[in-house]
């Protein structure tokens, strides 16, 4: 079976948002890093002229390739991530090996099949 990591970086207010909408459309699971800070486009000062870095969630979102596509586009629409520049990013990566995951398997084909293949 094949894999995608979604990686998800959100303000840490539509994290339950984009969780939400990532397991209506197929996640099974995620890890979730909270307090994580980055740099975007432009920065931000507050009026003391310190910067200021808003907290956000990574959202690390292991599903089976067939679903990813599905489970990324949900949480897209979610999140708003097009929206402007402070939404927030979501990309995929390809997973070449995956291990400790069985067990997982075998439940998630018993309860959810895949979905039918294009």
């Amino acid at each position: 079976m094949q894999f995608k990591l979604i990686m998800v970086f959100v303000d840490e207010e539509k994290t339950s948002i984009v969780l939400d909408a990532a397991r209506a459309a197929g996640a099974t699971g995620a890890t979730v890093i909270k307090d994580a800070q980055g740099h975007g486009l432009h920065r931000q000062f507050t009026f003391f002229g310190l910067e200021f870095m808003a907290f956000r969630s990574v959202i690390l979102i292991l599903v089976e390739d067939r679903r990813s596509s599905v489970v990324l586009d949900a949480i897209v629409s979610a999140g708003g991530l097009d929206e402007n520049l402070n939404t927030g990013i979501a990309l995929e990566l390809d997973v070449s090996r995956a291990v400790g995951l069985s067990a997982h398997i075998q439940t998630l084909e018993a309860i959810q099949p895949p979905p039918p293949k294009d």
